[in-house]
């Protein structure tokens, strides 16, 4: 238990502390280079992408190749309940967003924005945890094999990528209305803390619930995806005009990293 466990919270600790590495840039500049932000995020969405297909929804077609229902059955219905999950997720946020007060906070002010910022992060960052520990979880039952290692490396390296510049995303907004710069470093670093927890669950549900493991593992896919093409790549495409393909080539650029890596550990 303990060898799927302890690489779960290793990388999702990983996953936070790339969080908490894009907070702190506030520490040290006023603004990040929207060319090195749609690089990174291009390079994420690329790496993403390859993965929830070689590490995560292959695996879950093959897993439930011995079920008693279709193989593809499960492998779409948990892709789409990870996409509606998600899809659900933001419904929630852009009602919070909408909201004109939020209980015991001010209607008005930077108390009730950053209190939007970090929820919006924190429910954002559950599902990228639990996909983590879904991967490390699976090695548990299929083997610490190569490719399976492989594999859930490259999705915590993918999702700590674009965690960098979410962080950012809150700590720099967050100085730009006057937080001091320890404030918004703490508020942007504490809304990857859930990853840890989210990934720890993620591994024991596959460990102890074997038949889930499919399931689980085209469920986080479909997050994974609904996430790279509904915020990864369209906040890419953002302020590109000085360098156009920048990001694209970063997209090509991580799918190509994932799909060497798959041949050569395959």
């Amino acid at each position: 238990m303990d060898s799927v466990l302890f690489p779960a919270l290793g990388a999702t600790l990983f996953t936070w502390s790339m969080t908490a590495m894009g907070a702190a840039t506030v520490v040290f500049f006023k603004k990040v280079s929207d060319t090195l932000m749609n690089v990174l995020l291009g390079f994420a969405s690329g790496v993403m992408i390859a993965a929830s297909f070689w590490s995560l929804l292959l695996p879950a077609i093959e897993g439930a190749s011995g079920f008693s229902i279709p193989a593809w059955l499960v492998a779409s219905g948990g892709f789409l309940g990870g996409a509606l999950f998600m899809w659900g997720v933001d419904t929630l946020l852009r009602f919070a967003r909408q909201s004109t007060t939020l209980p015991n906070v001010p209607s008005s002010g930077r108390a009730q924005r950053l209190l939007l910022l970090v929820l919006s992060m924190t429910l954002h960052n559950i599902p990228e945890g639990l996909a983590v520990g879904v991967a490390f979880g699976a090695l548990y039952r299929g083997g610490y094999d190569p490719e399976g290692m492989m594999g859930a490396i490259t999705i915590a390296l993918g999702i700590g990528l674009q965690n960098f510049p979410e962080g950012a995303a809150v700590s720099l907004p967050l100085r730009r209305e006057g937080v001091s710069r320890l404030k918004s470093f703490a508020v942007g670093q504490f809304s990857g803390m859930v990853e840890p927890i989210a990934g720890v669950l993620g591994a024991l549900l596959v460990v102890y619930i074997e038949p889930l493991l499919p399931f689980a593992l085209a469920f986080a896919a479909g997050t994974m995806i609904l996430v790279t093409v509904h915020e990864l790549i369209p906040e890419c495409q953002q302020n590109r005009d000085a360098v156009p393909y920048a990001s694209t080539m970063g997209i090509m650029l991580g799918f190509v990293l994932m799909m060497i890596l798959d041949v050569a550990f395959g």
